[in-house]
Formats: C-alpha cells, sequence, structure tokens
C-alpha cells in the first residue's frame, strides 16, 4: 500500500527494463511490465534488507527502491526503512551477455542465447559453439562489434587473464579464429559449471531436505513480512475496525 503512494507513473515508463520490453514487444504492454520495479521494491522493502544480490541490469530497480524507502521515510518523519545496497562477491555488479549479442542472457531470448547451469557439457558446447559472431577484424586494433565484445565478456568470467589476453591480442592484429576462441570459452564454462551442476542435482535429488529448506524459509519470511506490515500501518496511522 505505501508503495502505491510512492510511485509515480512517469518515474515507472522511464525505467530502463520497460522501455526495453516495450521495444521488443510494442503489442504486449501491459501493467505487469509496468509496476515490476515496485514489486521488486516490496520484496526488499517488505524484509528492510540491506544488502541485494542483483545484477548490472537490476542496478535502476534497486535505486528505485532506495527513493521509495527514502520517500517513505521523509513522509512520515522516520527512519524506519535503511537503504538497501546492491551485493556480490565481485568489485562490481555483472550483467553476462546473451549468446545471441542481443542485450543480456536472458530465457526470454529463448534456449540457444541462454546458458543454464543445469547444462550438460555437450549442450553447454554446442550453445557456445552457436554464439553469433562476425566476418573478423580487417583493420588492426579496430572497435569489437557488440557481439565480439559479448564473446569477451563471456571469457572474462570464466578464462585466466593470459587465457583473454591471448585472444585480445589476436583480436588486435587480425588472426583471431572465433572457432578456437569459442572452443576456449566452452572448455573454461564447463570447468566453472560442472561443481555446480553436480550440487544442484545432488540437492534436487534430496526431496526431504529441500522441504525443509522451503519450510523454514516461509516461516521466516513471514514472521519478517508480517512485523514489517504491522509496523507500517503504525507508522502511517491505519487502524483496522
Amino acid at each position: 500500500m505505501f508503495l502505491n503512494m510512492n510511485a509515480y507513473v512517469g518515474e515507472l515508463q522511464r525505467v530502463a527494463a520497460f522501455k526495453e520490453k516495450v521495444r521488443q514487444n510494442p503489442n504486449n504492454v501491459n501493467a505487469g511490465l509496468l509496476t515490476y520495479p515496485t514489486l521488486m521494491a516490496a520484496d526488499i522493502l517488505l524484509h528492510r534488507a540491506t544488502k541485494v544480490p542483483v545484477g548490472k541490469d537490476q542496478q535502476q530497480h534497486l535505486e528505485m527502491t532506495r527513493d521509495y524507502a527514502e520517500r517513505f521515510n521523509k513522509m512520515y518523519k522516520t527512519d524506519y526503512f535503511p537503504m538497501p545496497t546492491a551485493f556480490n562477491y565481485g568489485e562490481e555488479l555483472m550483467k553476462v551477455p546473451s549468446l545471441d549479442g542481443n542485450g543480456k542472457m536472458s530465457k526470454s531470448y529463448g534456449e540457444k542465447a541462454t546458458i543454464y547451469l543445469t547444462d550438460e557439457p555437450s549442450v553447454l558446447k554446442k550453445k557456445i559453439m552457436g554464439a553469433k559472431t562476425d566476418s573478423g577484424p580487417v583493420e588492426k586494433n579496430s572497435t569489437k562489434p557488440q557481439e565480439i565484445e559479448n564473446l569477451f565478456l563471456l571469457m572474462k568470467l570464466v578464462s585466466k587473464p593470459e587465457i583473454i589476453q591471448q585472444f585480445d591480442d589476436a583480436y588486435n592484429d587480425c588472426s583471431i579464429r572465433y572457432g578456437d576462441m569459442k572452443k576456449q570459452i566452452a572448455a573454461d564454462m564447463e570447468d566453472f559449471v560442472a561443481p555446480i551442476r553436480e550440487k544442484i542435482k545432488e540437492l534436487s535429488a534430496n526431496e526431504e531436505y529441500l522441504s525443509k529448506v522451503v519450510r523454514l524459509g516461509s516461516e521466516k519470511a513471514r514472521e519478517s513480512a508480517e512485523k514489517t506490515i504491522k509496523d507500517v500501518r503504525e507508522i502511517i496511522g491505519f487502524k483496522a475496525f
């Protein structure tokens, strides 16, 4: 309820993700697309979170969440909501590029454009080998087009610095072979994904453990949410009759 009072249509229409979805599907513009940032904000503020695990593409949504928290605090002269900040284990927020060269990696762009952590080695390799490229550079030290920059971004996520430098040098002197680069990315990606894939399989097979985690998580979330709703109602003067 308090988000409905603090979110403005104009600012929601300016959200980068909303404008991108409208561009991609102009005949399917609905309230769900427009209000997504407020739903994300509600998930964060409902538990008064201070550290939020987000990627670079969600940074604007997190900034809006901070705006909503600050507006509420100013409106009701309180410091109830803390200012949430982005959190990850690196030095900067990441955005994993799509294999088809079209923006971020997302299941919305289809199976071929997306790497899943459960992909088997043969599937993973096939997807990466099918990643979009061009005919190659014709001038030394030329600017990389988006689809090639995407390949290098993927490589930076899983490959050693010296490997990245090797292919970057090859691109700059026009000797790069994209097939070799993709094979390298596929091998390094498999090394990265394999232990995660096996852990997912292990956990997925333990239904008793998963049920316990879901139950405990639900109980903790419900307790946290109920307290926030109760506190907010008291702050804004809402009384149940």
